[in-house]
């Protein structure tokens, strides 16, 4: 059997799809053959996606969300009073608090509220 290239299995499977069967340049494929061409890539997927762990950065930010929301209290605040409740979050830039603020809402753990231009973020 001559060796077989990802390129080959690839257009014999788009072959397959498209309803021309499942040869590919004289040769022909057998469906058992595409079956564990599919599940070894979608293995090798899989064990990629699983090994990737979270960056420095976002390790850091996990840690400043926590604090985030170890000031937010029911009734609210802005950006800046949040800023002004902790030590950690004083050296941060409005924009940092703001994203960190918008992943928390994201995750369903904040809640904000919009009055105007002013945006008050309080515990969900």
């Amino acid at each position: 059997m001559e060796k077989r290239t990802q390129r080959d299995y690839f257009n014999a499977l788009k072959n397959l799809v498209n309803g021309y069967g499942t040869e590919y340049n004289g040769v022909v494929y057998e469906l058992d053959e595409l079956n564990e061409f599919i599940d070894g890539r979608l293995a090798q997927l899989d064990k990629k996606s699983a090994s990737k762990k979270p960056t420095k950065e976002q390790e850091a930010n996990e840690v400043l969300k926590e604090v985030v929301l170890n000031v937010l209290t029911a009734e609210g605040a802005t950006v800046t009073d949040i800023m002004g409740r902790d030590e950690a979050l004083k050296g941060l830039s409005n924009q940092k608090v703001s994203a960190l603020l918008r992943m928390l809402v994201a995750d369903g753990k904040v809640a904000k509220d919009t009055n105007g231009k002013k945006s008050v973020f309080r515990l969900a």
